[in-house]
């Protein structure tokens, strides 16, 4: 059977032509799978009868399963999704008093095996598909509803959940596609943000294909830190990270780069990584989002000093950087970030990771 969750709109009306079928009605049955959350043929009742009955017989609207939720003191809420084969990734939403805010995944573990990671130490076991991914959005949305005034919850969508974006590209765009497209989610490029730990070649195609708000994951503030916590700086280090980021701005839905910084005790929390991070990104407009370290099971890192997270964000705010803290939420769910972990089968062979980055 097809699962038509993993088709964007152009896909979809593709498909739609190989069975006889007009665009116009791949358009209707968009609307009805994603803005109405329908996953049932029978009640599309706005579609002929003849085409539900074609695509009872090929298709169906299949996201993952739901193997456990957890609801936070503070609100938030996490689901841990079944994908297959012993995997299971971890879904969050984040409610705001302004907006609802998803975090989304989109492998079934991780390969670049950062340091202060709780995903990357699961290692990896492969890339989700366009509906496993674009699944949660749509999973997300059954459970939460509409508010009174029949709006979503869902305002806004991170993919900052388990695994790479980039490193699954085409299923990340066609998951993103279907974010944006009216007969989808509708939702705005400037609300629809795509975290990556420093891909340059897949950045440069983003920017091309379906450019969204960006978000990079810096985390150090010279090559020799980030060359111990972020194997993946070894193939592509900051000088060239910050170039391609001022690239992606040419063709971005907002004009300045979010960089995620981890803040872990004594490693990179200092006055002078502060002062360092100032003349690596002078010449990128730019956010920081600072994020004190969330603990985890076996971690060698430590949170820091609440002194030390508010003295490097002044430097950075005292320079005309905007600077914000993160305030952590969910980890009482071990959904704050960096600690998701879900179920992850893992077929990564730890030695070779950094061998098959530099090639």
């Amino acid at each position: 059977m097809i699962n038509l969750l993993n088709f964007d709109l152009s896909q979809l009306t593709a498909y739609f032509e190989q069975i006889g079928e007009k665009p116009f009605r791949a358009k209707q049955l968009m609307r009805q799978m994603h803005l109405g959350a329908c996953g049932d043929f029978d009640a599309m009742t706005d579609i002929a009868k003849s085409l539900r009955e074609k695509l009872k017989t090929q298709c169906e609207i299949r996201p993952p399963d739901i193997v456990r939720e957890h609801l936070s003191a503070d609100g938030t809420r996490k689901w841990l999704l079944n994908v297959g084969q012993g995997n299971a990734i971890e879904t969050v939403f984040i409610p705001e008093e302004n907006r609802g805010t998803l975090c989304v995944s989109t492998q079934a573990g991780c390969a670049l095996d950062c340091a202060f990671c709780s995903t990357g130490k699961q290692g990896f076991n492969r890339n989700l598909t366009t509906a496993e991914i674009i699944g949660q959005l749509w999973v997300a949305n059954q459970a939460l509803g509409v508010t009174p005034k029949n709006e979503r919850v869902i305002s806004n969508v991170v993919l900052m959940g388990m695994g790479e974006p980039l490193a699954n590209f085409d299923n990340t765009v066609s998951a993103l596609k279907i974010m944006l497209d009216d007969h989808g989610y509708g939702l705005s490029r400037r609300r629809v943000t795509v975290s990556t730990s420093g891909l340059i070649p897949q950045m440069e195609r983003l920017s091309q294909e379906c450019p969204t708000a960006l978000a990079v994951s810096l985390h150090a503030p010279n090559d020799d830190i980030r060359n111990q916590i972020m194997p993946i700086n070894q193939k592509y280090p900051l000088k060239d990270l910050m170039n391609a980021c001022l690239k992606y701005l040419q063709f971005a839905p907002r004009d300045f780069i979010t960089f995620e910084y981890i803040l872990l005790n004594g490693v990179n929390d200092q006055p002078q990584h502060a002062q360092e991070l100032l003349d690596l990104v002078k010449s990128v407009p730019c956010k920081f989002n600072l994020i004190p370290f969330n603990p985890f099971a076996n971690s060698p890192f430590r949170q820091p000093e609440r002194d030390s997270v508010l003295r490097f964000r002044d430097i950075l705010n005292d320079f005309g950087i905007v600077a914000t803290i993160r305030k952590t939420r969910g980890d009482d769910i071990a959904a704050a970030c960096g600690q998701l972990a879900g179920q992850v089968k893992d077929k990564t062979r730890r030695t070779v990771i950094v061998d098959k980055l530099q090639k």
